[in-house]
């Protein structure tokens, strides 16, 4: 039986080497998807004369809209992890390119809300349009096991990067650059 089992790995190619020559594959190919993904994010901004923060409170609120919510300012600051004086000069700015628009709050006098103008939301859709119509064309054929199969290593990924700890123990021990994402 020894031999049946050898034979199989062989064929089938599970000997721990080969198992790590596919996650280095794997993780090589997710490395090279986010660098053209960042490529493109620098692209869009570049093209709407927007930085990093304000594109992402852009889509946020976006998004928002499309769900029939209205998004805070404290909302954006939570989203964006960053202070209240960042949050309210990212919306100044957006303000001024005549990307959002401040208003009241319903019930609440003393409170706003920020919502995106129907200019910004055609102007993303002109921009990010067609890319997100080819990302689309690129995986709408996948059988549900493909798709289950994405996500879950999608999701593990997450995971793995959620937990990166600033202060390792063990830190100043080398890493294996070819596994690391």
């Amino acid at each position: 039986m020894e031999n049946g089992s050898h034979s199989s790995r062989y064929w089938y190619g599970v000997t721990e080497e080969d198992r790590r020559r596919r996650a280095v594959e794997v993780l090589q190919a997710f490395r090279v998807y986010r660098a053209a993904e960042v490529a493109m994010r620098r692209r869009t901004r570049e093209s709407m004369s927007m930085g990093e923060n304000e594109l992402l409170v852009l889509r946020y609120l976006l998004r928002a809209t499309g769900q029939g919510r209205l998004v805070s300012p404290s909302e954006l600051t939570r989203y964006l992890g960053v202070s209240t004086a960042s949050t309210t000069a990212i919306i100044d700015r957006l303000e001024k390119s005549g990307h959002v628009t401040r208003v009241p709050h319903p019930t609440d006098r003393r409170s706003i809300h920020v919502v995106a103008t129907a200019a910004s939301d055609a102007e993303v859709r002109a921009t990010l349009g067609s890319m997100h119509s080819r990302m689309m064309a690129a995986v709408v054929d996948m059988t549900p096991e493909e798709c289950a199969t994405v996500i879950a290593c999608l999701a593990r990924l997450q995971d793995a990067v959620d937990q990166v700890d600033p202060h390792p123990e063990g830190a100043g021990v080398p890493v294996d650059a070819d596994a690391a994402l």
